[in-house]
């Protein structure tokens, strides 16, 4: 398993908007084959930021996923509130 960890920041004055978009995108994530879990938090210090966890049973996976289909319809869905695209990479238990 790797653990995808994004930082996303959005748009000032869309972190609600955004919120709601990733609670219907999140079902979108899911779906793709190798994802396991997704998970959404949001920054307190600053309220437009958030940090995007995804369980992948591989990297391929997750690479799998951004080329696909499956990619172009999460984007869609909250790609209009981010800010700057978001950095994120790959990480594994030690």
């Amino acid at each position: 398993m790797v653990l995808e960890v994004a930082v996303i920041d959005v748009l000032a004055g869309s972190a609600d908007g955004f919120e709601a978009a990733y609670k219907r995108g999140r079902e979108i994530v899911l779906a793709a084959p190798g994802a396991l879990d997704v998970r959404l938090v949001r920054e307190i210090d600053s309220a437009a930021r958030f940090m995007l966890f995804v369980e992948w049973n591989d990297v391929a996976a997750h690479e799998a996923f951004r080329e696909s289909d499956v990619y172009a319809a999460w984007r869609e869905a909250v790609g209009s509130y981010f800010a700057v695209p978001p950095m994120a990479g790959h990480y594994r238990d030690v």
